[in-house]
């Protein structure tokens, strides 16, 4: 049989098997670290397709390694597992039973999708040119995340190029976004706690505030995005939480503030948490308060190889039409995926999922975030049709 009648045979064939096992992650979700069935269920899964070698590099993580019988390349593929402490709203036959808990990020989809690539590419295994390594990831929504887990495990060993998707309502279904270069932000987080001195609400004066000297802060750590940053760049700092004070006639002792910051380049991202603490530092001694300012760099920003996101954008226009392919600005939203992307050169786009006809145009982290399934089938093309062409 000719190969890409056999290949588009088998995708076609997957179509529904990834369907089903979509609901069932989205109908069984669990949350960071705590993927114990969801990875058990991929194990399972994998082992029964046959021909490769599945192992559990972390407590809740898995690796598939289609190992052919030709030299060649290693080509990793990723998919994050976990889900968000979010209580679903929508009324679906595969709502979430887990209260409080949902796939409200997509990566239901992604397992799916992969689980499909994996097991299509497990029926070539005698023709494989190097190695195919399927990398089920835990905990992509709590930084540090697993990606560094699974790093530090070694499962980047001897790679030479990894792939990830996205699939988003952030894109219609049927468009592949690609940015070329940083393909999204850095995300660090800061905890600030100011230290003032509390008392009775009528009588301020004997007080120092520290909900007059928080908010002070918040007003002015936006100057150094609209002041300080040059507005070509682009750089958010958003304070997130606000927590002082238990009763309506009482100044707090203190107040604790949270926030994220995102950025796009490494000298900008290091030069933030001095220009904040400047901020802090002067607001806080000119009332005679005091602080603590904690600074966390979290997610670094996903660089997308210049060849190997050319050879991305060649994929998809040869296999669904210049039509599907979106180069696009790089995501404010940040990803672990640039763990893998820092060991080898990558290439991470956005599938979309939006469909407005069918009411699927929530955004990521609501509750009542759906995605149209033929992303999915999407989403397993793509993955096929790639790999296919550096391992067959």
């Amino acid at each position: 049989m000719d190969k890409k009648k056999e290949i588009d045979g088998l995708i076609e064939s997957v179509k529904k098997e990834v369907i089903v096992w979509r609901r069932h992650f989205h109908q069984n979700p669990e949350l960071s670290f705590e993927e114990i069935e969801t990875s058990q269920f991929i194990y399972d899964t994998l082992v029964s397709f046959g021909n490769m070698i599945v192992s559990r590099p972390t407590r809740t993580s898995v690796v598939a390694r289609l190992i052919g019988s030709n030299p060649g390349k290693v080509v990793a593929i990723r998919a994050d597992i976990d889900a968000l402490p979010i209580q679903e709203e929508n009324n679906l036959p595969y709502k979430s039973q887990n209260d409080g808990v949902m796939h409200a990020c997509g990566h239901d989809g992604h397992a799916s999708v992969l689980l499909g690539t994996a097991k299509i590419m497990s029926h070539f295994k005698e023709q494989i040119r190097g190695e195919v390594r399927f990398i089920f990831q835990h905990a992509e929504e709590i930084p540090p995340g697993g990606a560094h887990e699974m790093v530090k495990a070694g499962v980047m060993e001897g790679v030479d190029e990894v792939y990830a998707i996205h699939i988003m309502t952030l894109a219609p279904v049927g468009k592949i976004d690609v940015a070329p270069g940083i393909a999204s932000s850095g995300n660090d987080a800061f905890k600030i706690k100011i230290q003032g001195k509390g008392g009775h609400s009528s009588m301020p004066n004997e007080t120092i505030d520290p909900i007059v000297i928080g908010s002070e802060i918040v007003s002015n750590l936006q100057h150094i995005v609209s002041r300080q940053i040059n507005p070509y760049e682009k750089v958010v700092i958003s304070v997130t939480k606000f927590h002082g004070g238990h009763a309506y006639n009482i100044i707090p002792d203190a107040v604790e503030l949270e926030g994220s910051v995102r950025t796009f380049k490494p000298e900008i991202r290091k030069e933030i948490p001095t220009l904040m603490e400047r901020i802090i530092k002067g607001i806080c001694e000119a009332h005679g308060a005091t602080y603590i300012f904690d600074y966390n760099y979290g997610y670094d920003m996903i660089k997308n190889n210049k060849e190997v996101t050319q050879f991305v954008e060649e994929t998809i226009i040869n296999t669904f039409g210049t039509g599907t392919l979106r180069k696009t600005e790089p995501m404010m939203g940040s990803e672990d995926f640039s763990a893998f992307a820092n060991e080898a050169p990558g290439c991470f786009v956005i599938v979309g999922a939006k469909n407005e006809e069918k009411g699927i145009v929530y955004p990521h982290h609501h509750p009542r975030f759906d995605i149209d399934e033929d992303s999915l089938n999407i989403g397993v093309e793509y993955f096929v049709k790639l790999i296919s062409k550096i391992v067959l």
